[in-house]
């Protein structure tokens, strides 16, 4: 393994607070390390919802505009532009970020304060190699007179031109390699707009926590109560975005070239990006899904002082966020040598739909026998409905079963349950269970 690269995270947990900048909502953040391969997870402390930061979370900018947004089941972190580029610049592969609400806080309107925090966390290599996606054909896109092409490179290279109808910004040239010295001055390149654009901004709703010290407001004169840290800020600011929208593909490599392109721009290249990962990674196992939050969480023994159910019948092998009476999470490791591998299509080994189904119930009878009114009981499985199967499970996946109390009486309870692989959908049900004393 020497020479190859290594993937990173955070020594220690590290937290800072600030406001969104569209939102004007004060959002606490807190990092954390994370295991080899999990990626970057945002988790949603007030809706409990975890978000993966990735090609299939990041939605589209005609409904989310001047920002790159994550989401899933309709729960949304906004802005996270310059917290990934923070991280892409950093080369952090894997972290857990919780944060309290829906917009990552704008901070001074560059990636400085992340780099400063996360530098403060201390970076650590980890036993795993980085997880490149390397660009081996040309990929492009183009809207109007702005265009967005990533070819084959060694490296990962950004050659960005600026043009503005604005004789302050007016046109501007920028290339630069990821791992390179002048990397750093990206950091400090702050968000701006035009003057013009400050109204039509907050009659869209957004914009509620800009102000002229972290964000560039650009007239046809000057900038107005502020000035530019760096004779190239507005193209710098440009890259920063585009590293940022980028690294939701993970690290890269490949020379980018970018006219006028923006987060519009460059989330229809990360759509295209989704596409060509699938068809060159089809054919590959199943990728390992991501860990967890670090909340309230049991092991297999703490489990067994909950369910009934032993080896090699218990398959939950660990409840990783817990908020009792509400939600649960748990993982299920998907290995070749479970039990039913040797006799469910052994040749081309899947993991049986009703194991699956197995699963989401013993970690929605965790959930059921959580409360202290419900400890000492049984939850029995009662019925299913509305299964659905999206996806195969195959040895090598890792099953991630979210699970979410629904309607609940003295004896019996409702949950409604999807299971995740790599933050796919690959089923999902409602349980029905009877809660009975032993």
């Amino acid at each position: 393994m020497s020479g190859v690269a290594k993937q990173k995270t955070i020594r220690k947990e590290v937290s800072l607070e600030g406001v969104g900048l569209h939102t004007g909502k004060n959002v606490k953040l807190k990092f954390l390390p994370a295991p080899p391969n999990s990626g970057i997870l945002f988790f949603r402390e007030d809706a409990s919802s975890l978000i993966k930061a990735d090609l299939y979370s990041v939605l589209s900018p005609e409904s989310f505009p001047r920002r790159t947004s994550i989401g899933r089941d309709g729960v949304y972190v906004h802005t996270v532009e310059h917290l990934m580029a923070a991280l892409s610049i950093l080369g952090i592969d894997n972290i857990q970020i919780n944060i309290t609400g829906e917009e990552v806080p704008g901070m001074d309107g560059s990636a400085k304060d992340f780099i400063e925090n996360i530098k403060k966390a201390g970076i650590v290599e980890q036993p795993a190699p980085k997880d490149y996606l390397v660009i081996r054909e040309p990929i492009w896109v183009d809207e109007g007179n702005s265009g967005l092409v990533i070819l084959p490179y060694p490296e990962f290279r950004i050659s960005y031109t600026l043009d503005y109808n604005n004789p302050v910004i007016s046109t501007d040239f920028l290339d630069v390699v990821l791992n390179s010295e002048d990397i750093d001055s990206l950091a400090i390149a702050r968000t701006f707009c035009l003057e013009e654009e400050v109204t039509p901004l907050l009659n869209m709703g957004l914009g509620k926590g800009a102000n002229y010290s972290n964000t560039l407001v650009v007239s046809k004169k000057g900038i107005l109560e502020n000035k530019l840290r760096d004779e190239g800020e507005f193209v710098k600011h440009k890259v920063l975005d585009l590293i940022g929208d980028l690294y939701l593909a993970g690290p890269l490599k490949g020379h980018v070239i970018a006219f006028r392109s923006g987060h519009l721009l460059n989330i229809k290249l990360l759509t295209k990006l989704r596409a060509y990962k699938e068809k060159v990674t089809s054919s590959g196992v199943g990728a390992v899904s991501a860990f967890i939050p670090s909340q309230d969480t049991l092991n297999a023994s703490e489990i067994m002082k909950i369910l009934p159910h032993r080896y090699p019948f218990l398959l939950v092998d660990k409840i990783v966020y817990l908020e009792k009476g509400k939600k649960a999470i748990g993982i299920k490791n998907v290995t070749i040598n479970d039990y039913f591998f040797q006799g469910h299509f052994p040749d081309r080994p899947i993991m049986p739909g009703v194991l699956i189904i197995e699963v989401m119930a013993q970690v929605g009878g965790v959930l059921m026998l959580s409360p202290q009114e419900n400890r000492g009981k049984l939850a029995y499985f009662m019925a299913a409905d509305n299964i659905k199967f999206r996806r195969t499970v195959e040895p090598g996946d890792q099953l991630v079963i979210e699970v979410t109390v629904g309607k609940v009486k003295s004896k019996t309870g409702q949950v409604h349950t999807k299971a995740f692989v790599d933050n796919k959908v690959v089923a999902e049900a409602d349980l029905m269970f009877a809660l009975v004393n032993r």
